[in-house]
């Protein structure tokens, strides 16, 4: 980029609604978040190519309220111009709430350590008619007694493979999920997750097999015999995207 005597390091905190998107990352002709944020930022570094580097690749369909991203770019903007910039330009539903000088070797995916996904679902009698694109509806009431007894199993250091939607996944499939919270409020059942890190589709993969639990179909001490499996077909559904959300990356 230029003769990289301006080219800082910026880190971002963007809050997006995934519904129209092909997910985060960068894919030739179609929408995904990752692209529109270059497109803009590009521009406005006077159409030199940028590398935006998001924390994470969240699914087609699935939300952020705070994604963070770092980025290098040659500007004389300050970070209140930048952000004003992209707000500006960016479609109304990707948001830029912050933007920070970031050390140089601030990497937004290497450098996170833990990071916080909440599943939403509504088993009401009347489904919420504004806020219908960022929850699942289900018609039956769910249990969350039992939800909670088989999200236990999941909590802790594991093999998660039963919960990776990726069967070709060469590396490791463990990881650590320190908490899972399920919650009522109203008719909304609230499932959240926080762990080190996710593999693809396992935090959708774990709320549809909660869920199930939360339906009678599978019974909460099952969730075990799944973890040990190690076999994604004995695992619940892969939740609906739209019910998810990226609430919180962790440095």
């Amino acid at each position: 980029m230029g003769d990289g005597k301006m080219e800082k390091n910026y880190k971002l905190k963007i809050s997006y609604d995934g519904t129209r998107y092909y997910g985060w990352e960068h894919q030739p002709d179609r929408e995904t978040i990752q692209g529109k944020l270059e497109t803009v930022l590009s521009r406005m570094c006077d159409d030199e190519p940028v590398d935006v580097i998001g924390a994470g690749r969240t699914d087609a369909g699935v939300h952020a309220l705070a994604m963070v991203a770092n980025v290098h770019l040659d500007t004389k903007l300050s970070c209140e111009e930048i952000l004003t910039y992209c707000n500006r330009y960016l479609p109304d539903d990707i948001a830029v709430l912050e933007v920070r000088e970031a050390a140089e070797r601030f990497h937004a995916r290497y450098k996170a350590v833990g990071k916080t996904y909440r599943y939403t679902c509504f088993d009401g009698p009347v489904k919420p008619v504004f806020d219908r694109k960022y929850y699942t509806a289900l018609t039956e009431e769910l249990d969350v007694e039992k939800m909670q007894q088989g999200a236990a199993y999941l909590e802790g250091q594991h093999d998660y493979k039963s919960f990776c939607g990726n069967s070709r996944m060469k590396k490791s499939t463990v990881r650590i999920v320190d908490t899972i919270t399920i919650r009522r409020r109203k008719g909304y059942v609230y499932l959240t997750f926080h762990g080190t890190g996710f593999l693809q589709n396992m935090v959708r993969i774990m709320a549809g097999t909660l869920i199930e639990v939360g339906l009678g179909h599978i019974a909460p001490e099952q969730v075990g015999e799944i973890l040990e499996a190690r076999d994604r077909k004995v695992a619940g559904p892969t939740a609906p995207a739209k019910g998810l959300c990226l609430v919180k990356v962790d440095y």
